[in-house]
């Protein structure tokens, strides 16, 4: 009997990628809070788990020849993020505080997936070596 990792590992493997690239953009933001004109970005993080556990998209075809050719952004891509303060007249959106905050709750949420995968993973192989305790 062969051992699916897809339905052992759940969806915690994709997450982990998801939440990989969502700390490399708030990572980003806090590296540029001083630098002037930069706008802070962030993804939709539920979009992208779907797209990373290859849930299909929209698209949109074109009927006729003549119709404009449009390409919409790809679920869970990196957006822009609506400005929570004020702007300080350099046009920086980077709201350091929030920034932070955002940036622990993905490091929390990374960890604990790690840690699910690394019980399954410890599950699997008492399984496989027939260890009983």
């Amino acid at each position: 009997m062969t051992i699916s990792f897809d339905k052992a590992f759940g969806i915690h493997q994709h997450a982990l990628v998801a939440r990989s690239e969502r700390a490399e953009l708030l990572a980003g933001n806090l590296a540029n809070a001083d630098t002037p004109g930069y706008k802070a970005k962030d993804m939709d993080f539920q979009a992208a788990l779907s797209q990373a556990q290859g849930a299909q998209g929209f698209s949109l075809n074109r009927t006729n020849s003549r119709h404009f050719a449009v390409e919409l952004a790809p679920p869970g891509a990196v957006q822009y993020r609506v400005p929570t303060q004020p702007d300080t007249g350099d046009g920086n959106t980077v709201d350091v505080q929030a920034e932070r905050t955002s940036y622990m709750e993905n490091a929390l949420q990374y960890q604990a997936s790690l840690e699910f995968l690394n019980s399954k993973i410890s599950g699997l192989l008492k399984a496989i070596k027939g260890d009983s305790m």
